[in-house]
């Protein structure tokens, strides 16, 4: 039998107008310490984000996920924070903002591979 692991999971939203909280999911943050995995996933969908607002900058929104990822994946593109530990990247990437970008509560679960069930919440949860 094979062992279960701890994740947490946060969902990166796109929220065109804060003031009415509306948001579209484009994305997941996946964490699972016991595996040394962290990685975050997105997905611009251009149409639902039309339909919201005509006026956010597509080219914008996926160079400030793309930090996202530099982030996640401790690079030096990244800056500062992505030198800090894996779990304090996860809490700065999660953290409550009051952006475009935000993103969900943090989730528990259990996996046995950290990728494939990263995968299986993003096709849930934005595809």
């Amino acid at each position: 039998m094979q062992d279960k692991h701890l994740f947490e999971y946060a969902v990166i939203r796109i929220v065109p107008c804060v003031e009415k909280e509306e948001f579209i999911n484009a994305g997941i943050i996946f964490y699972c310490s016991s595996k040394n995995f962290l990685q975050v996933k997105y997905q611009l969908n251009e149409k639902k984000i039309r339909a919201f607002s005509d006026k956010l900058d597509i080219s914008e929104l996926e160079h400030r996920l793309e930090a996202f990822i530099q982030i996640a994946n401790g690079s030096k593109e990244g800056g500062v924070i992505a030198t800090l530990p894996m779990a304090s990247r996860l809490r700065w990437l999660s953290a409550t903002k009051s952006t475009v970008i935000q993103t969900s509560p943090v989730h528990p679960g259990l996996c046995i591979d950290p990728n494939e069930t990263m995968m299986d919440l993003f096709s849930q949860l934005v595809s």
